[in-house]
């Protein structure tokens, strides 16, 4: 997977504008309503994350989650993360 240049990084952002780039990572976080939708954005993440081979950091507080994006074999971002944001993105989208 090739890694993303940092125009290339700042044009992908424009389309996923929840999310903030932090060093080699993008992240985001997402206040469901309450505790069971965040486990169910979870579940539906991790679907989906299965499905691409590529997996986020996830950090569940209550209704909070924190998700953090980077293609770690590649050492940094690549086009793999920013499908998988905008996926999250409409998956979040459809919960809250």
């Amino acid at each position: 997977m090739e890694l993303l240049d940092d125009s290339a990084v700042d044009q992908r952002l424009t389309g996923v504008p929840e999310w903030r780039r932090e060093g080699d990572e993008i992240r985001r976080t997402i206040k469901a309503p309450d505790f069971p939708t965040a486990i169910r954005i979870v579940d539906e993440v991790a679907v989906d994350a299965e499905k691409l081979n590529h997996h986020p950091d996830i950090d569940i507080r209550w209704r909070t989650l924190h998700l953090t994006l980077s293609t770690h074999d590649a050492g940094g971002l690549t086009e793999m993360d920013f499908t998988l944001a905008a996926r999250i993105d409409a998956i979040a989208a459809s919960h809250t």
